[in-house]
């Protein structure tokens, strides 16, 4: 039987260019602390919510052009987020591999399915119509969380399939999306003792 935690699932990451630059630490098997400062404020709060109920402990340090849009900066923040999710996972060897969370927040429901696959697919339904263009907190639009959600896939090599299946306030929808995702991955991501080597029958993910 392999022993896959005795290989520490971090990753180091840093990205700058001209429209913003990312400092970010991660740790998979962590407790869910978190030091978050992108300069976007409700964008801090999702990062929050999201290392705290996916037990990932996450340090990000990021500046961008926020004069201009909210855009750059949550973007490339969540861009290096999947990189460094990809980076600490390693080879994947004995991870659960799949995850589902279905969670509420007062009005709101999601639910997030994740399958860390090795190949990026996002599904992102049922977000109430105009809820892309409602601002939330000053800086950031609701268009931002599929967009925050379609870098982190890509770039961490996921499978992810969000669905909202109800809600009224902005703020719980985006909240609600995120704490499902991260409450999916934390089951995917965990190391399960039963599974020995890469739970693929390709041998790889």
């Amino acid at each position: 039987m392999s022993t896959p935690a005795q290989t520490p699932r971090t990753a180091t990451r840093v990205r700058s260019t001209s429209e913003s630059t990312v400092e970010l630490e991660l740790n998979l098997d962590g407790t869910g602390a978190s030091r978050i400062d992108t300069s976007v404020p409700f964008f801090d709060h999702m990062l929050t919510a999201f290392a705290k109920h996916s037990l990932t402990d996450l340090t990000v340090r990021a500046s961008g052009d926020t004069q201009i849009d909210a855009h750059h900066t949550v973007e490339d923040v969540s861009i290096v987020l999947g990189q460094a999710i990809r980076e600490a996972l390693g080879d994947k060897s004995g991870i659960s591999r799949y995850g589902d969370a279905l969670v509420p927040l007062d009005e709101a429901l999601a639910q997030a399915v994740v399958d860390i696959s090795g190949r990026p697919y996002l599904v992102h339904t049922g977000e109430p119509a105009g809820f892309e263009h409602h601002l939330i907190g000053g800086h950031f639009t609701g268009s931002l969380v599929r967009h925050s959600f379609e870098a982190i896939t890509f770039n961490a090599g996921l499978t992810v399939h969000v669905r909202v299946f109800g809600g009224r306030d902005p703020h719980h929808i985006a909240e609600a999306e995120y704490k499902a995702f991260a409450r999916a991955f934390r089951q995917a991501k965990a190391l399960d003792p039963l599974v020995d080597g890469i739970p693929s029958t390709k041998g790889a993910l």
